[in-house]
């Protein structure tokens, strides 16, 4: 694949003309769109913990949606964008306070596959962020939108996001990130999640790019066995985030739930932010025939350590569904956390 050119100036001086009311509206505590919520994310992180969605896909083929293309979920923009909508309110009738786009695998390059125009294709990231902000609308509290930045593996869709090391220099990924980036960042999220990101070189091609949006970000890796994916020190590879102001947590998804453990307080330690933690169901995806396999591990009750060791953004990843999201809701909820840890009660962020 062809990395993409820089051609997003004017959807970047877009986004920032978009962008400003929203900081107004912080300000003022008005709400500038149905579903913007009443203050920024980092402000929620620091009052207490805040909970993310599941897995998109999974709740997806659950409403009968195929997701065999290329595109993945991404496809349903274009061709189903309903079924996504109802995912997402899925998920915030299931308590979720945060929402991740179905941009995932989405690039200009997937959709020009399709024959779809760079304008059209555009819309369509817009699109992403429009659904979930109509579907956090339909409840009555704080739902944040986060814009969903994958990294170039999935794009590709190989599995390529499970290994890194693309053989491509930094450069080469900041020019194909940055028009999705961009793209995404005229939509007005709340803030990009630079997820799933399987190595160092990624990450900092990730956090270049984002840093021109003036977005806040979070950034969290794909591990195992204490790694990043490319085989790379956590430690290494959370410091990278530790200098940028504009990240507000830090962590791991898309990984093993028992991978997550050292993840969250290495993270936590190295960089001093927040911690972000949203693994999978503890199944292992097998890119060659394009399906889960093995077992379920995620149990709900590790949220309490992972909260205890720095995690604020915590949430599930693939084949984590609306139940277990709900199974959350009520363990972080402040008395019975307060309960089952036997600590302080701790405010609701949200």
């Amino acid at each position: 694949m062809q990395p993409a050119r820089d051609t997003g100036r004017d959807a970047r001086d877009t986004g920032r003309d978009a962008r400003d009311p929203g900081r107004d509206a912080y300000a003022s505590g008005r709400r500038p769109f149905a579903g913007t919520p009443s203050r920024p994310l980092a402000d929620a992180l620091a009052a207490g913990t805040v909970l993310l969605d599941g897995g998109l896909s999974n709740q997806l083929e659950s409403q009968g949606c195929d997701l065999s293309d290329a595109l993945w979920s991404a496809r349903l923009l274009a061709d189903g964008p309903e079924q996504i909508e109802q995912a997402h309110t899925a998920y915030v009738r299931a308590g979720a306070q945060v929402l991740i786009t179905a941009s995932y695998q989405a690039s200009f390059e997937g959709f020009g596959r399709r024959g779809t125009g760079r304008a059209e294709a555009a819309a369509l990231f817009a699109r992403s962020v429009e659904l979930a902000r109509r579907a956090a609308a339909s409840v009555e509290r704080d739902v944040w939108v986060a814009a969903s930045v994958g990294p170039y593996g999935a794009v590709t869709a190989d599995g390529a996001e499970y290994r890194g090391r693309y053989g491509l220099p930094v450069r080469e990924l900041e020019r194909f990130h940055r028009p999705r980036i961009e793209a995404l960042a005229a939509a007005g999220p709340d803030v990009l999640a630079l997820e799933t990101v399987p190595d160092t070189d990624e990450a900092q091609a990730l956090l270049r790019v984002a840093e021109e949006s003036g977005l806040p970000v979070w950034l969290s890796y794909t591990v195992a066995r204490g790694e990043t994916r490319a085989g790379q020190p956590l430690e290494d590879a959370f410091a990278l985030a530790a200098g940028y102001e504009r990240v507000v947590a830090v962590g791991v998804n898309c990984c093993d739930p028992a991978d997550a453990d050292l993840a969250v307080r290495t993270a936590a330690e190295v960089t001093g932010k927040p911690v972000v933690v949203y693994p999978n169901s503890g199944e292992h995806w097998e890119a060659g025939g394009r399906g889960w396999a093995g077992g379920a591990t995620f149990d709900p009750g590790r949220v309490l350590a992972w909260r205890a060791a720095g995690a604020r953004l915590v949430g599930g990843c693939c084949r984590v569904g609306p139940d277990t999201i709900a199974e959350l809701a009520a363990l972080l909820a402040p008395r019975a956390a307060n309960r089952l840890e036997g600590g302080r009660e701790e405010p609701e962020p949200g």
